[in-house]
């Protein structure tokens, strides 16, 4: 799964090349907001009339993106890194499968490192099935269902029921008001 993961991670790297100089940090809030100008990351990718990178851009996750990665001073990771420093090298493997491959390789085997940090202490969390466990049966058998208990509780139900009137609520329905539009609230 790693080499899957890392493979994501190149084609998010590719995608988002220079995003960072899309960035605006705005503070005239007592936070300052970061702002991602769509349109010249577009415009300079040449990618204005792309649909798929527009609906990416547009998107929620893309939102939350810019605002865990927007802040200029936070931990580097590794996707930062190959967004950084390794684009000439993704750029110059485009053409050769084998190293390509040997790229994304590299990065499952950095995400592994990331992961696990002490490869000594790493364990199989699921136990493997021993030998043979395949023949047991595992499920037990549905116990018999007593037909005359059934029954008892049949008859005792439909006592209960006859011998209470139905229960009625003293409520009068009515329509929930709508309140004031909207424009009233902003006004005053």
């Amino acid at each position: 799964d790693k080499e899957v993961r890392a493979i994501f991670l190149r084609l998010f790297a590719q995608l988002f090349q220079g995003y960072r100089s899309c960035l605006q940090l705005i503070r005239i809030h007592a936070e300052p907001v970061i702002h991602f100008h769509k349109a010249a990351f577009l415009g300079q990718r040449g990618l204005i009339e792309n649909d798929f990178l527009t609906k990416v851009l547009n998107g929620m996750a893309f939102a939350g993106f810019v605002s865990e990665r927007g802040p200029p001073f936070r931990a580097c990771d590794l996707f930062d890194e190959l967004v950084a420093f390794e684009v000439e090298r993704i750029k110059a493997e485009e053409g050769n499968p084998p190293k390509m491959i040997k790229h994304v390789r590299e990065l499952a085997e950095q995400l592994f490192k990331n992961e696990n940090p002490n490869p000594h202490i790493a364990f199989q969390k699921v136990p493997r099935p021993t030998e043979g466990s395949h023949l047991r049966v595992h499920i037990l058998p549905f116990p018999r269902i007593n037909e005359s208990r059934v029954q008892e509780l049949l008859q005792e139900g439909l006592a209960r029921s006859q011998g209470v009137p139905p229960a009625t609520r003293g409520d009068k329905k009515c329509v929930v008001p709508a309140g004031p539009p909207v424009g009233m609230l902003i006004c005053s």
